[in-house]
């Protein structure tokens, strides 16, 4: 299993998913085929074909992903169209072709209005065409006689060189070619016409990173071929498709094309001589079928100077400038050329695949703006997974976290919180749920648990992690979706500490053979944890320089190199339990390692722990105890043999006269699991009321109590049971008999719900 090959949903999807909130393991979505809607770590080969065909992205925003792709920065796709984020949480920026997230609404409707914009650079002393705005034929008329002749008409408010035509030199033709741009706009822009070559500077950040000049879609004769025939050719070539999706687009007949043909005297089905070149479009625009020729080096300063004032006057971050000009090695004062257009969210196109091969690094020049210095939008990603412990972990992690300043976005199978709030409810451990955490604008440090489930299904929900924790491999889940064996619920899990980044690290337990075992396949960082300091794996990892955390003395300790770093006594961390808890305690092991090889210092990771414990606002339905009259009530999430077993320790401590257990197993489980799971139950409590889930995913209940009774017969203890198969008849009968000093431990996974009813009582 490898997190690099499966990614998770678009978060598209994730409305819909939230009607499966509180499905197991994460919302119930269907897996991604095909292009991977997360940042690949290698780019396929075909690239571009993939996006174009299955996505319908265009040149411009592959060419960003694509170099956002080189630097390590992950991207996601937000909708249908162009809309991507680059980067997770609080580093993330969106796009949209060649719109940012910093683009400013104000800039770009000024610069969608061509008038507004001639006003404002005429003002700025920027040489543009004398322009007037007309509404009807009569004001056309009167606009033509006070300009002049010959003249360009267009539409006020659209692009693309739509409803264009230049070089007008008669009132019937200044008549067709109004009506034509008011198709596109009830507005229409007279000017003068330019003469010169048609060119774009581009504007990123404030400087001038590329000048193309743009050629008119055009056809050279052969003396054998119409001019149909030769237009059919030019759209066979490779570079060319419909409307955006190539880099060249393919030259289409309209009634610009028409007039043209009608002001040569010629037809489609005329033959031109060879090397006789017709221009097929008044305007150079790519989108109508033009190309273009890298000029870049050779645009004057001023000019260069000019392009950047320009973006800087209209406000954009991202500025395509169109003007006429003889040439752009002298000043435009000079040679009498004239700024066009200013384009909000101008294409690449021109940039990424001029005729002369000379591309301008555009889309670097975007990234860059985007993401300055060394930046590559990422966060500090944790992942927590294994079969027991990983709630609290990621709990234990996140505090820590916060206590220092960050705002945390965290996933768990309670649900998905963002700072001290929950945002969504249920078993919420899968990569959708992860995948929003990372995409929150407001989240500058992600902690995720991540099971079984989810990574099934869909992989990871990033390329990769900073700190990767597996906390055990236990029997738990075996026998779902082909994963039979600890052998092969390892590999699953091991999916976790494999994408940690090499400079990451992955925290180990060393006291379990499985993790052990998946600790010699990995090539980042390793940091072991054991409650045993005296373990082989320990003394001999430190012995190497290597990190590790465990317990001396009733101390806990990370210690790398000889440098040895006391966080406190057992005693002084509340979630031990005063030492008492040897599960809880490895839980801090893993957080106080994990977190100390990201960088946290033992300070902060030590006053963290001193202030959190084990209440149902930290840590909701892992060991939460309450005072009821004269006796205990502990809710805990224990489900499976492993975790069972971890609270069967505790008990070893505890001096209760009596322990009343509310046990249930799930449904899905192998017979033999649910077996052991009571055998377990009979050894731990004097009292046992067997109820059950709320879903007996595909048993009877007959079924499930014969397999429970038959589990309580095998314990070493006989002890008594009751079968109450409602959860809160169940609680509310072990509260009733329960006695001076018992202790009543409710196992349940609607800890929320129990907690409820025993603060009633």
């Amino acid at each position: 299993m490898n997190g690099k090959n499966r990614q998770p949903p678009d978060l598209s999807e994730y409305e819909a998913a939230l009607e499966n909130i509180n499905s197991d393991e994460d919302f119930s979505v269907p897996d991604t085929e095909g292009l991977q809607t997360e940042s690949p770590l290698v780019p396929s080969p075909n690239f571009y074909e993939q996006a174009k065909h299955k996505t319908g992205l265009g040149p411009s925003t592959l060419s960003i992903i694509e170099e956002a792709e080189r630097r390590g920065i992950p991207w996601q796709r937000l909708n249908e169209r162009s809309k991507i984020r680059l980067g997770f949480g609080k580093k993330q920026k969106i796009i949209r072709a060649t719109i940012t997230g910093d683009t400013g609404c104000i800039a770009t409707e000024t610069a969608d209005d061509k008038f507004e914009t001639k006003i404002l650079l005429q003002k700025a002393q920027i040489p543009v065409p004398r322009g007037i705005v007309c509404k009807s034929f009569p004001e056309l008329q009167d606009a033509a006689k006070e300009i002049g002749f010959p003249i360009v008409i267009k539409p006020l408010d659209a692009n693309q060189g739509k409803g264009v035509t230049v070089a007008i030199e008669s009132i019937e033709m200044a008549e067709e070619a109004f009506q034509h741009a008011q198709k596109f706009s009830s507005e229409v822009l007279v000017e003068n016409y330019i003469v010169g070559h048609d060119h774009r500077l581009l504007v990123i950040g404030g400087k001038l990173v590329a000048a193309s000049m743009r050629q008119p879609a055009h056809v050279v004769g052969n003396g054998t071929n119409t001019i149909s025939e030769l237009i059919e050719e030019i759209n066979k070539e490779p570079g060319r498709g419909d409307g955006h999706e190539a880099l060249l687009t393919k030259i289409t007949l309209d009634c610009d094309t028409e007039n043209l043909l009608k002001k040569n005297n010629l037809s489609l089905e005329t033959v031109l001589l060879p090397g006789e070149t017709l221009v097929l479009k008044s305007t150079a625009n790519l989108s109508t079928g033009g190309t273009a020729t890298d000029v870049t080096a050779e645009v004057h300063p001023a000019n260069v100077f000019m392009a950047e004032r320009i973006a800087a006057i209209i406000g954009l971050d991202i500025c395509g400038i169109d003007l006429v000009a003889k040439d752009l090695h002298t000043p435009l004062t000079e040679n009498g050329g004239a700024v066009i257009e200013v384009n909000a969210a101008p294409g690449l196109r021109m940039h990424l695949s001029p005729s002369n091969e000379n591309p301008g690094k555009v889309a670097a020049a975007i990234v860059d703006m985007l993401f300055p210095g060394e930046s590559n939008g990422r966060i500090p990603v944790f992942a927590v997974t294994g079969t027991n412990g990983k709630t609290t972990t990621t709990r234990l992690l996140r505090y820590i976290a916060k206590s220092c300043g960050h705002m945390v976005g965290y996933t768990t199978t309670d649900g998905i919180y963002i700072g001290d709030f929950q945002i969504a409810a249920g078993d919420c451990s899968g990569p959708t749920s992860a995948s929003l955490v990372l995409s929150d604008p407001m989240v500058d440090f992600a902690v995720l648990e991540t099971a079984r489930g989810g990574l099934l299904r869909s992989g990871l929900a990033f390329d990769f992690c900073d700190v990767g924790i597996l906390t055990n491999i236990a029997a738990d889940h075996l026998g779902l979706k082909n994963i039979n064996t600890l052998e092969e619920l390892a590999e699953v899990k091991a999916t976790v500490v494999r994408n940690v980044k090499p400079e990451g690290w992955a925290v180990i337990n060393a006291e379990d053979i499985h993790c052990l075992n998946i600790s010699k396949t990995l090539s980042c960082n390793i940091a072991y944890f054991s409650l045993d300091a005296d373990h082989s794996e320990i003394l001999k990892h430190l012995a190497n320089g290597g990190l590790a955390a465990f317990v001396s003395d009733d101390r806990i300790i990370i210690q790398k190199d000889d440098e040895e770093n006391v966080l406190g006594t057992l005693s002084e961390f509340p979630l031990t339990l005063n030492g008492t808890s040897r599960c809880m305690t490895a839980n801090i092991l893993a957080a106080a390692a994990g977190a100390f090889a990201y960088g946290f210092t033992a300070k902060q990771i030590s006053s963290a722990l001193r202030n959190f414990s084990p209440c149902p606002e930290l840590t909701p339905g892992r060991m939460n105890f309450f005072k009821v009259r004269d006796f205990e009530v502990l809710v805990d999430y224990a489900h499976n043999p492993h975790g069972l077993t971890a609270l069967q320790d505790y008990f070893c401590h505890s001096s209760q006269r009596r322990k009343i257990g509310i046990v249930a197993a799930v449904g899905d489980r192998r017979n033999e699991d649910i077996i052991e799971l009571a055998r377990i139950a009979a050894n731990m409590f004097d009292h046992i009321i067997v109820r059950q889930e709320h879903s007996l995913r595909g048993r009877e209940l007959a079924e499930m109590n014969s397999l429970m009774i038959e589990g309580m017969k095998k314990g070493k203890r006989c002890a008594g049971y009751e079968l109450i198969p409602d959860e809160e008849d169940a609680i509310r009968h072990a509260l009733s008999i329960a006695r001076t000093s018992d202790l009543v431990v409710a196992l349940s996974d609607n800890y929320q719900n129990v907690t409820k009813i025993v603060q009633e009582f």
